[in-house]
């Protein structure tokens, strides 16, 4: 039977930079600090001397058919070891512009730009999708993701095919015609954080002939639109060819309202542990992390580099002494030289 949690966050000081002692003057209850301010970016987020820069291309607009009268506005990263006679694998980002943002807490051009110059992840192709949207509301932005102002609840948070549709039936076809993209699901991940993290797992869950690989940033596995049946639909569900990466804070949103009754449907980390034990008992190829965090990137941004190295940790290589091209750098694709 399970048990209501009382959740209490305490935080234990033991010689913390910025938090006074227990025998000194202590923050008040109500001051404590924000548990995110643990966490920041490192040199794999951050642009390299030397590394080779990829391309953000865009923004391009997609209309949809799944959601008529919306459309998606979407970038491509093109790194710059691609080469048009070798397929790409392809890595999508829900909620695009945050996964992009220069300045954001992921900056997920920098990790696929650092990681595939040192062969740590494949040679990939990125796509950055927002949310739909009515050509008449604004894009979503750093300060606001889409939840008042686009079709981002709809699409994100409803178990069926439609956003699945978007990606596979919408996006990819329009994407083929531009770039070699592998047919391989098993070289194709999609991702997202919150919403946009469910979202991603609906598409492979939905499509497992097209996406193996999901990176799950503080996903919304909650009662937004049923997705906290999730964990049981995994149990009862014959295995899929999913491989996960789960990644969640203790200080997420907690579902303990204001007047102390608590839903444990709508507890974002008490879910996400679900997430994880019913992928962990039916067999998935499952990894997962717990911080201190709240809800947002702040410690999903950070590990993302570790998240695709995991996600992308099968990819070929050589093992032969002598392949020195194995065993160097990428470096940035020589230009073809013009025909004559």
């Amino acid at each position: 039977m399970h048990r209501t949690p009382a959740f209490v966050f305490s935080l234990l000081v033991v010689g913390l930079p910025g938090i006074a002692s227990a025998q000194g003057n202590a923050p008040a209850a109500n001051q404590a600090p924000n548990p995110d301010i643990y966490y920041h970016l490192g040199p794999d987020s951050l642009p390299q001397e030397g590394v080779p820069k990829g391309e953000i291309r865009g923004p391009f607009t997609l209309p949809s058919e799944a959601y008529p009268g919306t459309q998606h506005t979407y970038w491509v990263y093109v790194p710059a070891q691609y080469d048009p006679a070798v397929p790409a694998s392809l890595m999508v980002f829900n909620d695009g512009q945050a996964f992009m943002n220069a300045e954001g807490d992921a900056r997920a051009q920098n990790v696929m730009d650092n990681l595939i110059f040192r062969r740590e992840i494949p040679v990939m192709l990125g796509v950055f999708i927002n949310p739909g949207r009515r050509p008449d509301q604004p894009e979503p932005n750093a300060k606001e993701w889409g939840d008042r102002t686009t079709n981002r609840p709809t699409e994100y948070n409803t178990l069926d095919d439609k956003y699945a549709r978007v990606i596979v039936d919408e996006l990819l076809p329009v994407l083929n015609k531009s770039y070699n993209i592998s047919k391989d699901p098993e070289q194709r991940g999609i991702g997202g954080a919150s919403s946009g993290a469910i979202a991603a797992f609906t598409v492979a869950w939905e499509r497992p002939n097209e996406f193996h690989k999901v990176l799950s940033v503080v996903g919304s596995f909650v009662n937004l639109r049923g997705g906290h049946v999730y964990p049981d639909l995994i149990l009862k569900a014959e295995k899929k060819p999913i491989r996960i990466f789960l990644q969640d804070g203790r200080n997420d949103n907690r579902g303990l309202r204001q007047d102390g009754t608590y839903d444990e449907k709508r507890d974002w980390f008490y879910q996400n542990v679900r997430m994880m034990k019913a992928l962990t008992a039916k067999g998935y190829d499952v990894n997962y992390t717990w911080g201190v965090n709240r809800h947002g990137q702040k410690m999903g941004g950070p590990i993302l580099p570790e998240m695709m190295r995991w996600l992308w940790r099968d990819q070929a290589v050589s093992t032969d002494v002598h392949d020195m091209v194995e065993r160097s750098v990428r470096e940035a694709k020589k230009p073809s030289a013009p025909a004559n």
